[in-house]
């Protein structure tokens, strides 16, 4: 699964410990996420585009 994370959290300067801090996980977490090590379950990936105000099938993608 591909994830623009990076993208949208540096557009809005929103560091990788906040955006953790806000979808209710360690920063490890986001950090795999975005290195594409790891894919969140529904909850979380709803809780990261609420977090980064996009929507979730522009953050995440399975190509």
């Amino acid at each position: 699964m591909k994830n623009e994370i990076k993208k949208f959290r540096t557009k809005l300067g929103i560091t990788q410990e906040e955006l953790a801090e806000k979808a209710g996980v360690r920063r490890e977490t986001i950090v795999f996420l975005e290195q594409g090590k790891y894919n969140p379950s529904l909850k979380l990936a709803l809780n990261i585009a609420k977090e980064l105000k996009t929507p979730i099938d522009e953050l995440f993608s399975l190509l």
